[in-house]
């Protein structure tokens, strides 16, 4: 219990650190670059906290697909590769935000768990498994399924066709 504790810790440096480059450095392809250790850490949270169905659906969607449509965007658009000057003053009322933001959330986690210790049941942890999610899709929401694989597919040819119109 304590390696993953360690483990799940590390992971977190990882992400906030990321997260924090992400939206201060000055290459857009960096930025990018940064997001994909975001996503891959927030993966490996999942598989710790035992959701190994979401954590590669983390890795394969966002990592796999979300990161690469990121940087073919970056090429479509001819943005400039260079370090560029992308501040401005609302860097107060950023951090204000966030620190507000920080705060009520951790208030409220406060004062809905408090002390008490959080234990999973098995039948929970059952619920986030590969093989029931697996079922849910593929037998109860077949059809939703379908239909958003058919929606994501038409958006994909949109983007497609309004990139190539230049």
């Amino acid at each position: 219990m304590i390696a993953q504790n360690v483990a799940f810790w590390i992971f977190a440096g990882v992400i906030a650190v990321g997260a924090i480059r992400v939206v201060t450095t000055r290459n857009l392809v960096h930025a990018v670059l940064f997001l994909i250790a975001v996503l891959l850490g927030t993966a490996a949270e999942f598989f710790l906290l035992g959701g190994e169905f979401v954590g590669w659906v983390q890795v394969l969607i966002y990592v796999g697909a979300i990161a690469v449509l990121f940087i073919f965007g970056i090429i479509v658009t001819r943005a400039p590769m260079t370090p560029g000057e992308y501040d401005n003053d609302q860097r107060l009322a950023a951090v204000l935000a966030a620190l507000l933001l920080f705060g009520v959330l951790t208030l409220m986690l406060v004062d809905a768990f408090g002390d008490k210790e959080i234990k999973l049941a098995d039948d929970l942890l059952a619920v986030g498994r590969t093989g029931t999610v697996g079922d849910s899709i593929f037998r109860t929401f077949v059809v939703p399924f379908e239909v958003v694989s058919m929606l994501l597919l038409a958006a994909l040819v949109g983007a497609v066709a309004i990139a190539r119109r230049d």
